[in-house]
């Protein structure tokens, strides 16, 4: 019995997300260097296919970039609109954070591989900028409205957002120069918190991560220069 229009459709899907889930760990092993042939391979396909999807390695390079970009914005918008106090969203936030780059290193060494790479379009470049100051004015506004509620410590929100990302930025460093010892010691995001949230009184619980019933999706909260 031929397959409806429907079915087509969602394994033309499916293979459209096999072969950028491909190019995502063979573009962050190797740039722009890579190539389509390294790409079909990892996918477990022709190259013939692999450009029956994506005209050229460039247009392939685009797709993969806004699809990390478009899903960070998506996750930041989410914690925003996420209910509870600031603390817990800032919990959330931090904890999704350490989350992806515990579970999904290659993604932040593809999103080294954009920055650094001299034939990356400009546009991307400029997205990855805004994405960074997206992240810097989400942890600011609930910084802002956790310490009016008592729940973050004093200080300049300014300089708590600055100590908090150099922290993440130091996590994707590490996970970028020495993924052995991010993988033995990377810390909880309890400990980053510490920087943060004021200590509960005895008997509280502070919230979690899970206390929203939330996870960590494959592309979620990937921020940069985060």
């Amino acid at each position: 019995m031929p397959r409806t229009e429907a079915a087509n459709q969602r394994l033309r899907e499916a293979q459209r997300e096999k072969i950028l889930d491909a190019a995502r760990k063979v573009f962050a092993r190797k740039g722009m260097d890579a190539t389509m042939g390294e790409v079909a391979a990892e996918a477990s396909i022709s190259q013939g296919l692999a450009y029956h999807y994506f005209a050229s390695k460039d247009a392939l390079f685009q797709a993969l970039s806004q699809q990390v970009l478009q899903a960070s914005t998506a996750g930041l918008q989410h914690v925003l609109a996420m209910p509870g106090t600031p603390g817990e969203r800032i919990t959330l936030l931090v904890s999704r954070v350490v989350e992806s780059r515990r579970e999904h290193p290659d993604i932040y060494q593809l999103m080294d591989q954009i920055q650094s790479d001299e034939t990356t379009p400009a546009n991307l470049h400029e997205h990855i900028q805004r994405q960074g100051q997206a992240f810097y004015d989400v942890l600011r506004q609930l910084i802002v409205e956790g310490q009016a509620t008592g729940e973050v410590a004093t200080g300049d929100p300014d300089q708590l957002v600055i100590a908090m990302v150099a922290c993440v930025v130091g996590l994707s460093r590490l996970s970028l120069r020495n993924q052995e010892q991010f993988t033995r010691s990377c810390p909880d995001a309890d400990i980053l918190l510490r920087m943060l949230l004021v200590p509960k009184t005895e008997g509280s619980r502070a919230p979690d991560a899970h206390h929203f019933g939330a996870s960590c999706s494959t592309y979620a909260l990937i921020t940069q220069p985060c």
